[in-house]
């Protein structure tokens, strides 16, 4: 195990390890947000100090942005990437199929954006984010803040048509004030408990008149790398139907100490 990690960290770090090392001199690459992902981006900058890799990263979020500018990544905008060979980012859950809720960090908008403007996109996750059906995890939902009460009304009316065991729909907090994402929205948490039809839920759910997006991902991972405590690494292809298990080989330096949390 890498030095002075936790073994859920052990799996954050191997995932994104393996999952950094996908990239190619040249890429233009969408860059995800969240603890994984952090991590992820640590092991690009690496590579860009220490291999001389050249990329274009693409953030999806300012926190993202800051993070890869801080270990030298190129960071452009998506509108100058133009498109994307590849897309790394974490998930909140993800099923067999690859499907996922995400934006438990609140910036799934721009995830999505980026990553159906890429060729490929690789999920980086823990073992402990695969499930049987989503749902357990509180989908996230990003609003206009003009009406959104009465935006989650009309949510929870078209949750009571839907395959799910809850329909409470709980406005995110950032202390004593909404949370507010880079596009200046709220987000409301919708407490599902079981989505038997993700497709369908995710599709209604953008009809809703004050919906920006919704955190389902559904048919947009190519590919999800999962990390074990113990180091060992799974990776698996939706496409091709194949999965590989490798385990990744401690340099005995931890990089990553201050993401560790």
């Amino acid at each position: 195990m890498t030095r002075d990690l936790s073994p859920i960290d052990n799996a954050k770090y191997v995932a994104a390890r393996r999952a950094a090392d996908m990239v190619q001199d040249g890429m233009r690459v969408g860059l995800g947000t969240g603890s994984t992902a952090a991590w992820m981006v640590r092991r690009i900058g690496e590579r860009v100090k220490n291999e001389g890799l050249r990329i274009k990263g693409v953030p999806t979020s300012i926190r993202t942005a800051q993070l890869a500018c801080e270990v030298g990544i190129e960071v452009v905008s998506l509108d100058q990437a133009g498109w994307l060979d590849l897309t790394i980012d974490g998930a909140d859950e993800f099923d067999g199929e690859l499907n996922l809720i995400k934006g438990g960090g609140g910036a799934h908008l721009q995830e999505k954006i980026v990553a159906t403007a890429s060729d490929q996109m690789v999920v980086i996750a823990d073992a402990g984010k695969e499930v049987e059906t989503l749902g357990a995890f509180p989908l996230p939902v990003e609003v206009i803040p003009f009406g959104w009460q009465t935006t989650r009304t009309l949510i929870q009316e078209v949750l009571d048509t839907m395959d799910v065991l809850g329909t409470s729909a709980m406005l995110r907090m950032d202390g004593e004030a909404p949370f507010v994402t880079d596009e200046g929205n709220h987000v409301l948490d919708l407490h599902l408990q079981r989505i038997g039809n993700a497709r369908q839920l995710a599709l209604v759910l953008n009809q809703v008149p004050g919906v920006v997006e919704n955190g389902l991902f559904i048919d947009i991972c190519d590919k999800v790398v999962i990390g074990h405590g113990d180091g060992r690494v799974e990776l698996r292809d939706i496409n091709a139907g194949t999965t590989e298990l490798d385990e990744l080989v401690d340099s005995g330096e931890n990089l990553f100490s201050d993401l560790a949390d």
